[in-house]
């Protein structure tokens, strides 16, 4: 008699959550990275001694909760010897009906970019996608590809701060996914 109560209480709790709890999970994906493994050389950056192709991965998600208006995606390294971590990369205000990314798009001269959307000043103090370029003999560290579902566009200064940026996508998210991907120089 207890299961069938439990599974009569597990039907009433359906129905009385919001839709877009039952709906399909936010996943991010990609066919450049994969969850905790090892990132290409074509993900490395290339200056600060490091000589890769520096390429922002491919990135698709779906599944993005409702009333999502526009995206976010971020990439940060929490283990850069600097004490605040390392901004690798920030696109706001990517429309809400675009789902992908190609490799690349973080390379400002290429365009390939969603028309509306706007790059961030990374840690490399450059606009767009600054790879992977751990200190050699650092060990491993983690990049997390994160994509940000928000409630509206983000209004930013024309410089903003990586920092800012995050407290403004923190402040307007709706969800979010990440792909924890990995990478170290010997």
């Amino acid at each position: 008699m207890k299961r069938k109560e439990n599974k009569l209480v597990v039907c009433c709790l359906a129905l009385l959550l919001p839709g877009s709890v039952l709906a399909d999970s936010f996943v991010l994906t990609s066919t450049d990275i994969s969850h905790g493994e090892f990132m290409n050389k074509a993900q490395e950056y290339q200056g600060f001694g490091c000589a890769g192709d520096n390429l922002s991965p491919q990135l698709s998600w779906s599944g993005a909760p409702e009333g999502t208006a526009a995206f976010a995606i971020t990439a940060y390294d929490p283990d850069a010897p600097t004490g605040s971590g390392w901004w690798h990369w920030q696109i706001v205000n990517i429309p809400g009906y675009v789902d992908t990314l190609p490799t690349g798009a973080g390379d400002m001269s290429k365009n390939l970019f969603p028309e509306g959307s706007h790059q961030i000043s990374n840690d490399y103090g450059v606009n767009g996608f600054g790879g992977a370029c751990p200190p050699q003999g650092h060990g491993i560290h983690r990049y997390q590809f994160t994509i940000h579902a928000l409630s509206q566009n983000l209004e930013l200064p024309e410089n903003a701060s990586g920092a800012l940026t995050g407290y403004m996508i923190n402040a307007h998210s709706l969800g979010s996914s990440t792909i924890e991907a990995l990478y170290k120089r010997d």
